[in-house]
């Protein structure tokens, strides 16, 4: 029989009756959406349920374990994040500090603050790809990046997800501790967790390691697939972890576990007013994405490296944390899936996605049309052969917008035709003319109208 969702002074009862049917739903739905290994782990605050099934690298066989470690691509970044509140809670740095008082490489955009770096609302473009920055050192790389003439808006006013922005907050940490970001991020986060460190890269793990996986198209077959983050990169991607690990961060960030001071936990999950994350959130604080469910905000991020899905939830009002790997681009659907069943047997109802609103009948959008940019990114909107604005990234296939009169947009799904949330464009309160797009959470500025 379901649990009931809890009030402020109820506690979810332990969950471990169902173990059997929830492990049925994983295997089961790890088969259908192809992917090779999973794991889950609940932690209501009394009991701890940790699932896994499958295996961790298709090439070798090797198997999936509660202990094994999934690159975790962006989730990685609430980590780096803790990292920098715990050296704040500490004296060393003040979040208001402009960040160019600690990295000379940011001089050239003194009002971009350590908090704004945190929140993504420094206006800075994502970032190159993983292969150009493979060629140059961080402080090339953000000296390159974090110029007046490629901020995206003013500092402090709106959301743009970057990369580039926890790259120079390892940066940061480097610079305040003298260690590399992975040895302060290992003995100052990891070990107190009670994480064993992995990193992307390391030649001699010292735990069992999944590989991401995709589906040849030739084939039909899942094929590994190799990482290709850059080690100037490591701060904002490079953490491999398991779902019991993200569920210890997750009970520290609600106050389950003292590693994080509350006041430091609490600052994470502080919503930032400037920050509208578009698609990817509800909110986001100094750190993490939060997510509305009901009456109740929960906190949380999501990852994906190459081949595997990572996600991460927390509600601090009654302090449940689930927390999901998996190693095959479809774990995102069967992250949805399993959320899904998650509620129907156990009552626990997690945030896992953004769905369109009902936003009434599209609207034409004509001004929208033009040129964007974020960096070296170009995000291109013209007329498609239906007469309806078609969103191209860098030259690759359009794919239809649909405008509503809030500005918000969303894109038709080619496979399905279904609307799925896309972003929203913004107006120049002088002129009244579009100046900027948001897209999946990073925002171009509007370069011309060809």
């Amino acid at each position: 029989m379901p649990y009931t969702v809890p009030t402020d002074t109820d506690v979810f009862q332990a969950p471990s009756p169902l173990r059997p049917e929830l492990q049925d739903r994983l295997d089961t739905l790890a088969r259908g959406h192809r992917v090779p290994g999973a794991q889950l782990a609940v932690d209501t605050g009394t009991d701890v349920l940790t699932l896994h099934t499958g295996t961790a690298d298709a090439a070798t066989g090797a198997p999936c374990t509660a202990g094994t470690a999934v690159p975790l691509g962006s989730l990685t970044k609430p980590y780096t994040a803790a990292l920098v509140l715990l050296l704040a809670d500490d004296g060393d740095l003040d979040l208001d500090d402009p960040a160019a008082e600690h990295l000379p490489d940011l001089r050239d955009i003194p009002e971009v603050t350590i908090r704004h770096l945190l929140s993504h609302t420094g206006g800075l473009p994502t970032g190159p790809d993983s292969d150009t920055a493979a060629a140059t050192t961080a402080g090339r790389y953000l000296s390159a990046v974090c110029t007046r003439r490629d901020l995206l808006f003013a500092p402090g006013t709106d959301f743009s997800y970057s990369n580039a922005g926890y790259v120079a907050l390892g940066r940061l940490v480097e610079a305040v501790t003298g260690m590399p970001w992975q040895e302060a991020v290992g003995s100052l986060l990891l070990q107190p967790l009670r994480t064993e460190p992995a990193f992307l890269g390391d030649a001699r793990p010292l735990r069992p390691i999944a590989a991401g996986h995709a589906v040849n198209t030739a084939t039909g077959r899942l094929r590994p697939t190799a990482q290709t983050l850059a080690p100037l990169e490591a701060p904002a991607g490079a953490l491999l972890a398991s779902a019991t690990d993200l569920a210890a961060l997750g009970a520290a960030l609600v106050g389950r576990d003292d590693v994080l001071p509350p006041s430091v936990a609490k600052e994470m999950r502080h919503p930032e007013p400037a920050a509208r994350p578009g698609t990817l959130a509800d909110g986001w604080g100094a750190g993490l994405a939060l997510y509305r469910q009901g009456e109740r905000v929960w906190c949380g991020h999501d990852g994906n490296a190459q081949g595997t899905s990572c996600h991460l939830r927390a509600d601090p009002e009654t302090g449940v944390v689930v927390a999901f790997t998996g190693n095959a681009g479809g774990a995102t659907a069967l992250w949805r899936d399993l959320a899904d069943d998650l509620a129907r047997l156990t009552g626990i109802r997690v945030p896992t996605a953004l769905r369109p609103a009902e936003r009434g009948p599209a609207v034409a959008l004509p001004d929208c049309a033009g040129a964007y940019r974020n960096g070296s990114t170009t995000y291109r909107i013209a007329p498609g052969p239906d007469g309806a604005p078609a969103l191209s990234v860098d030259g690759d296939l359009p794919l239809t917008l649909v405008c509503h009169a809030d500005l918000s947009c969303d894109l038709l799904d080619p496979a399905t035709g279904r609307p799925e949330p896309g972003g929203r464009f913004h107006r120049d309160p002088a002129t009244g003319r579009i100046d900027r797009v948001q897209i999946s959470g990073r925002t171009a500025r509007r370069t011309d109208d060809g």
